[in-house]
């Protein structure tokens, strides 16, 4: 396949250029995601769409059920002769890997015949290889009724061992939501994470698949036999690396098959309600701040500025890991004995096609919404945070309808209209924040908006508009390859933060 060809197709030629310079071939195509488009500097929202389903249609070409342990390559992402010869060498890297396999396969097989076990096979690896492929995940091979996928390879990526443990939820409510052609299967699935060799196995032709060889694979196939139904359970490294990401249950030491001593683990139960993304993968006590007295300093002048009723903006950029959330934390750090409120919206690589996603995961976190709570209990959340500040009968219906949370009688109905609705909960945010600063001075840290969703930007520029008189201080922060459209702006400061010297 030539991906110059398919981009025409799309009448989207623009991007030949940015797709060949950053190496983009068939066979890394299926498993881009819109924040890899983001990354490639695809920034219409309308663009980025038309290519993530053009990508989707790709993977629907999975192979079918009755070449089970073949990789995952459709006559669409098959790796060309070159993509071939440039992987048929070793190569050493650190991945997570994720076996996934049905429970009581073996008993299906006996129920079914043969035509239908297939038949439900194949809709249990398109429904696991679409899940699978949001997250950036290589569905390396099938096993019979297990799944084997890589995270960090063919394309390395941030946080893997993160992304593999979203996947993994994300594949148990998809196979839980959706009956497989009428069967109610469940899974249960084991991670690792480790440094591994990739190379081609034995086979000749299409029969021949990258295979990682070392002790992380086998980690993975082990603890996955321990997991129960619809659960994940992982390796140490894997809980280390996400942190405070995940509410996680020890199970202590395990004896493992073929590992000459007992290893820790722990099952993944769900994602924790975290204020910061920052201080979830960092647990304990930070390190004092070095060598940002200057940017530090100009933070602490916008704030004293805000708390005197004139609204500022800080644009912060900066590079991956070069200290842009620890200067928001040393200042949080600073203001704790001051009275203000503290408003933390952060943005996330795998929900940039998720509207609002940062406003809904700070409200839920807020109203300390529960998995498992009823529709009634989220209302009375609800009720009880915003009846008492004197919130209208109108905004409160459209922020329950924006978090999904049913309204009775007492509540109107709102314009049916989807544009109209958008407008009309964008007021009713913009007047909860007015609200706020008007009975307090107000911190606003809007992290990572260079994998914010568009609905999320359009509301970032009301926000803005309204700032002039308020005491606010809205803090931005985004990579250099995100092109805000606030520098110039009378309230705003752009504060840039270049790598420390010797």
């Amino acid at each position: 396949m030539d991906i110059a060809d398919w981009l025409r197709q799309l009448d989207l030629e623009q991007y030949e250029a940015v797709f060949r310079d950053n190496d983009i071939r068939a066979a890394v195509l299926p498993s881009l995601t819109a924040g890899d488009l983001n990354d490639l500097g695809v920034t219409s929202v309308g663009h980025r769409r038309q290519l993530l389903e053009a990508i989707a249609a790709l993977r629907t070409d999975a192979p079918s059920a009755g070449s089970l342990t073949q990789p995952l390559q459709s006559s669409a992402s098959r790796p060309s002769a070159s993509d071939r010869s440039r992987t048929s060498m070793a190569e050493r890297r650190q991945l997570s890997v994720m076996f996934c396999d049905v429970i009581g396969f073996t008993k299906l097989s006996a129920r079914l015949d043969p035509e239908d076990l297939s038949a439900v096979v194949d809709s249990y690896q398109s429904l696991v290889a679409t899940t699978i492929a949001r997250f950036g995940g290589f569905i390396a091979r099938y096993v019979g009724d297990g799944v084997l996928i890589y995270f960090g390879w063919p394309e390395a990526h941030e946080a893997n061992a993160e992304r593999a443990v979203r996947a993994a939820l994300a594949v148990i409510d998809a196979i839980g939501q959706t009956p497989v052609r009428a069967e109610s299967l469940q899974v249960r699935i084991g991670i690792a994470t480790g440094l591994v060799v990739v190379r081609e196995s034995i086979g000749t032709g299409e029969a021949r698949q990258q295979t990682a060889i070392g002790e992380t694979p086998n980690v993975a196939a082990r603890l996955q036999v321990l997991a129960g139904p619809n659960s994940v359970v992982i390796d140490a490294v894997t809980r280390r690396q996400i942190g405070g990401l995940f509410d996680c249950r020890d199970l202590g030491l395990v004896a493992l098959k073929g590992l000459h001593e007992p290893v820790p683990a722990w099952q993944v139960v769900e994602q924790a309600a975290v204020q910061s993304r920052f201080a979830a993968l960092r647990a304990g006590a930070m390190t004092p701040l070095i060598g940002r007295e200057e940017e530090f300093e100009l933070l602490l002048r916008r704030w004293q500025r805000a708390t005197a009723g004139e609204g500022q903006l800080v644009l912060l950029s900066g590079e991956p890991g070069i200290g842009k959330s620890r200067l928001i934390a040393a200042l949080e750090e600073r203001l704790r004995g001051e009275p203000h409120q503290n408003l933390r919206y952060f943005c996330c690589p795998h929900h940039q096609d998720s509207a609002l996603y940062p406003i809904v995961v700070h409200l839920e976190q807020n109203l300390r919404f529960a998995r498992g709570d009823t529709p009634q209990e989220s209302l009375r959340k609800l009720e009880a945070e915003l009846v008492p500040v004197g919130t209208s009968p109108e905004d409160f219906a459209l922020i329950a309808y924006l978090l999904t949370v049913p309204v009775d009688d007492r509540y109107p109905r709102f314009d049916p209209n989807p544009q109209r609705k958008k407008q009309k909960t964008f007021e009713a945010l913009i007047r909860g924040l007015t609200s706020r600063a008007h009975r307090q001075s107000v911190l606003i840290l809007f992290e990572d908006v260079h994998w914010a969703d568009a609905s999320s930007l359009e509301l970032l520029d009301k926000m803005i508009d309204v700032l002039t008189d308020l005491p606010v201080l809205l803090i931005v922060s985004f990579r250099p390859e995100f092109q805000p459209t606030w520098v110039g702006l009378a309230l705003a400061s752009l504060l840039t933060l270049r790598r420390l010297s010797q």
